[in-house]
């Protein structure tokens, strides 16, 4: 068994450490504006969940061949360009920009101490902990824009799909769907961002917990995308309902508001599903998982 005595998880382990020093001061602002943020208040996390999945990896081997340590120049040069285009833009960055930046570099050292220092059935192993923590670096700003207005668009055609299907009156142009009493606009706020984010981190994880097929993993994975259209598009649709059978004022009720965490739990539900019938299909009664 690979244990902390080896050589390898000692240079590894003091690299790591030393890029936790240089990165500190980074790393401890990423995690306040982390917690600011109702997007990025999962990054906390994702370290602990790392080093769970490291721990259950175990155990690891104890006569691997080293890597060729050539290998750890690229993610070394890719860390450091990260760091120049860091100082060269600073002061014109957004924020989340920069702690992109800053916390792609740490990450791209950390890979490179791992390329350098751990052998390759080591590294297989622990492959999918350390690239777990890409997670922790916050969506740049242009991209979140994009996603954002993405959502928002697809989400309206889904809507008027239901609408459609339910024989309902409404015309839509753009994010715009006019009712009969009422206009819904899908704002920014209504795109389910940071729920579909958080179950496409989820999706990740379930996958490599309970799959083995590559297919598998993909598919449950690739599901989150059209699934967070259909849950955005099924409650933009039962507000609407809402407000043309109940009238116009529920458009400022409780489900509109304050009712995301109960269609993220309906999305589970063929989430779940899928996940089941997949692992069935991998492990049939009977058979050793």
């Amino acid at each position: 068994m690979w244990t902390r005595s080896s050589p390898g998880f000692k240079r590894f382990a003091a690299a790591a450490i030393l890029l936790l020093v240089a990165f500190a001061w980074p790393l401890a602002g990423l995690v306040r504006f982390a917690l600011a943020d109702e997007l990025l208040s999962y990054i906390p996390l994702i370290p602990l969940v790392s080093a769970y999945l490291a721990w259950q990896e175990r155990p690891y081997p104890a006569d691997d061949a080293p890597t060729r340590r050539l290998w750890a120049l690229l993610p070394a040069a890719a860390g450091a360009a990260l760091l120049a285009a860091f100082w060269l833009t600073r002061g014109r960055l957004r924020p989340v920009d920069a702690y992109a930046l800053t916390t792609g570099a740490f990450l791209l050292g950390l890979a490179a101490a791992a390329v350098c220092f751990l052998g390759r059935k080591t590294l297989a192993k622990a492959a999918f902990p350390l690239g777990f923590l890409i997670f922790i670096v916050p969506m740049p700003h242009v991209l979140r824009t994009h996603l954002e207005t993405g959502l928002q668009h697809a989400s309206a055609v889904a809507a008027g799909w239901l609408f459609s299907a339910s024989f309902t009156h409404f015309t839509r142009a753009g994010l715009l769907l006019h009712l009969s009493d009422i206009t819904l606009e899908v704002a920014p706020e209504c795109s389910g961002i940071h729920s579909t984010w958080v179950l496409l981190i989820t999706s990740v994880l379930a996958a490599h917990l309970f799959l083995r097929r590559p297919w598998h993993r993909a598919a449950v994975v690739v599901a989150v995308l059209p699934l967070a259209i259909l849950r955005n598009g099924f409650r933009i649709f039962v507000i609407g309902q809402l407000c043309i059978h109940l009238g116009p004022d529920m458009i400022d009720s409780p489900i509109h508001h304050q009712g995301g965490p109960i269609f993220f739990l309906l999305s589970l539900i063929p989430f779940l599903l899928l996940l089941g019938w997949l692992r069935r299909a991998e492990f049939p009664t009977g058979a050793p998982s």
